[in-house]
């Protein structure tokens, strides 16, 4: 077994290419099947399946980039936590919000959250800050670009789109903070 640190580029690379195909699926649900999922299983429903599916197909992608002690399963319960706290946190600023802020307060407190959890997972505190910097940008500039290609654009393809833009982002922040995470453990072990 290969307990090496993936590189800072492999894990960008295999962060957003990866994450970007889960968000395609995910987002996929959303462009063909929003109306019926909120028929059938309600709003709610509906949110916690879309959380489901990121951490189920997420967690398969982004597990590939850890070594050592929190290889799967223990990775799956970690970034299931994880990202269920950014869940949690996005659609509460969504729905409870009424200001255009509310996206971007729900950014700040997804990113926050998830680089907590990161960083209280893999013992590195000290650099949940430095995490929820690089996870806000990161989850910024894909929800964001992708909002607006999804205006321009429109219909399924723009939301399919959208998923694209937002995962390859995203990811690649996930996959930054995995490769710091493991780096910083093992130099302070």
């Amino acid at each position: 077994m290969n307990t090496s640190i993936p590189s800072l580029g492999r894990s960008l690379l295999i962060g957003g290419l990866g994450f970007a195909l889960v968000s395609l699926c995910v987002f996929a649900t959303v462009a063909f099947g929003e109306r019926w999922m909120y028929r059938n299983l309600t709003v709610i429903g509906a949110y916690v399946a879309w959380t489901v599916l990121f951490i189920l197909l997420g967690g398969a992608v982004l597990g590939s980039l850890v070594v050592r002690r929190w290889r799967l399963p223990r990775f799956y319960l970690l970034y299931g936590l994880a990202f269920f706290m950014y869940a949690v946190a996005w659609v509460f600023a969504y729905f409870a919000l009424e200001d255009p802020i509310d996206e971007w307060f729900g950014s700040l407190a997804a990113s926050v959250l998830m680089a907590l959890v990161f960083a209280a997972g893999f013992g590195v505190m000290r650099s949940a800050l430095k995490f929820s910097g690089l996870l806000f940008i990161a989850n910024s500039i894909g929800y964001f670009s992708g909002a607006m290609l999804n205006a321009r654009v429109g219909g399924s393809t723009g939301m399919l789109l959208w998923g694209v833009v937002y995962g390859l982002c995203l990811g690649a922040g996930i996959g930054a903070v995995l490769h710091f995470a493991q780096r910083w453990t093992t130099e302070s072990s």
